[in-house]
């Protein structure tokens, strides 16, 4: 799996490794009671700690603490007792104090490995390295003015878990999987809302290509904060082949931190890569090291929901559907819930088809997510249980499901306002076919003498009589009978 570059004096294998950077959902920062809520006015979010104020002391934050175990618990990674916050010293302007709490050597949680399912059906284990806390930045605005820049420090001190992959990815389609899935699992767990557009979850993109069928990693450069997963695909296959005309011509990549522009469509050179030793890692003096109680994250762990990869395997054994269905109505726990409360008691394959392309396909259309859906999960459910008991006809069904995108009517009430329930009465469909072939006698007779296709005619010119309302199973049986006699 992967993919490999044809270049002129051989072939390249392109490795990939992340580290996506999730904020923490939780009212306040890291270190400060400041709120973390998104879309404040600039600089109204900001505590003296944020600001960087002399004497400032931070004081973890204990909820930040237990989603970063969450996270890890649910990534199937190890969990240490034992972690070190560190400072990690670099100037930028955003950064008031000259230096980021963060954690290196000791982080919060360790090693652990997640599956990303391809869309040939194969499945991928990708390494995850750590997952370490650390505070945010604030933001440079660089559009405001001619020639100044702004700084907003509201997100400034709010909560990141950084998430290491393991250089385990070998194409663009493995790496946006490997995130989506990533951001599938935090939204379940809870602990960030992968909303990339508004920066609470982004990926610096760590690319490098060596020759195939050896074992030496070629030389990186780092992709800094690709907030899409659009972004992301078109990234690495610039980078690809900006580094590939580079080995291909006998030259050396240069380790550097580069970044990608979305109106040029090229990564940019932004400053060599540092090293470790480059920020003059050590333990924060004022912070002592994090002890976590081995019983305390064993009760966390039993809080835990059921997760994608749980929830897929369920939903194909006890539902009967199929691996892809059940990965689509997985993708969103709110949608996975929404199908289960349609499916409760009844057809589920018909409850997916009702879900996955009537309901999202309307629900797309009008640019609504599903918790805004005008038609809820009970409602849809009557719907199907109208077609089940044949009340009405699948093609019915559907005029009745626009009727309650527009109106948020039950299904039941819009079959009795607009008289559309399905005739059954053998008596008044064999009263209608009756007219049909009296009306229609040179077919009749075509028929019978061996033009079977006319029977969809007469199907046709039944249902037309009966405004779509005769259920087609008698009316197919009925007509059956008096053409065949």
């Amino acid at each position: 799996m992967g993919d490999i570059i044809k270049g002129e004096t051989g072939d390249w294998e392109i490795v990939i490794g992340l580290e996506i950077h999730a904020q923490v959902i939780a009212k306040s920062k890291l270190f400060s009671g400041a709120s973390t809520e998104f879309g404040a006015m600039p600089n109204t979010q900001v505590s003296l700690v944020d600001a960087g104020m002399p004497g400032m002391l931070p004081v973890l934050n204990e909820v930040v603490v237990e989603q970063a175990v969450r996270t890890g618990l649910g990534l199937n990674s190890k969990i240490n007792l034992h972690s070190v916050f560190a400072r990690k010293n670099y100037f930028y302007p955003d950064l008031p104090t000259g230096y980021q709490i963060s954690q290196f050597e000791d982080p919060i949680v360790g090693e652990g490995i997640i599956e990303i399912d391809m869309e040939d059906g194969t499945v991928k284990e990708i390494g995850i390295t750590r997952l370490h806390l650390e505070q945010d930045a604030g933001k440079s605005i660089h559009d405001m003015h001619p020639s100044k820049s702004y700084i907003d420090l509201n997100r400034a001190g709010c909560a990141l878990m950084e998430i290491v992959s393991e250089p385990d990815l070998r194409s663009a389609e493995e790496a946006v999987a490997y995130i989506s899935k990533i951001r599938m699992i935090l939204r379940y767990l809870g602990t960030c809302d992968g909303n990339m557009d508004e920066g609470s979850m982004r990926a610096d993109v760590n690319i490098s290509l060596r020759r195939v069928g050896t074992e030496k990693l070629g030389i990186r450069a780092e992709i800094k904060n690709v907030n899409s997963l659009k972004a992301v695909q078109q990234a690495i296959a610039f980078e690809t082949r900006r580094q590939l005309a580079i080995l291909e011509d006998g030259g050396e990549v240069k380790q550097e931190t580069r970044l990608w522009d979305t109106t040029k469509m090229e990564t940019r050179s932004m400053r060599s890569k540092e090293e470790a030793h480059d920020y003059r890692y050590f333990p924060d003096p004022d912070l002592l090291p994090l002890e976590l109680d081995s019983e305390w994250v064993r009760q966390i762990k039993e809080t835990l929901p059921e997760l994608p990869d749980q929830k897929k395997e369920r939903f194909v054994k006890d539902f009967g559907l199929s691996v892809y269905d059940a990965s689509v109505l997985i993708s969103e726990r709110a949608r996975a819930d929404y199908f289960e409360s349609v499916a409760k008691g009844r057809d589920a394959k018909l409850a997916t088809n009702w879900v996955t392309n009537e309901l999202l396909g309307a629900l797309n259309k009008l640019s609504l997510t599903l918790d805004e859906s005008p038609v809820s999960a009970d409602q849809l459910g009557g719907l199907i249980d109208l077609i089940s008991d044949d009340s009405i006809s699948g093609k019915i069904a559907k005029d009745v499901f626009a009727d309650m995108i527009n109106s948020s009517k039950d299904a039941s009430v819009i079959v009795e306002e607009k008289g559309l329930k399905q005739v059954t009465d053998t008596g008044a469909i064999e009263a209608i076919i009756d007219e049909v072939i009296a009306e229609n006698p040179d077919n009749v007779e075509s028929y019978r003498g061996g033009k079977d296709r006319l029977f969809g005619f007469f199907v046709g010119q039944t249902m037309k009589k009966s405004q779509g309302k005769a259920n087609p199973v008698v009316v197919n049986e009925i007509l059956k009978k008096k053409l065949d006699n």
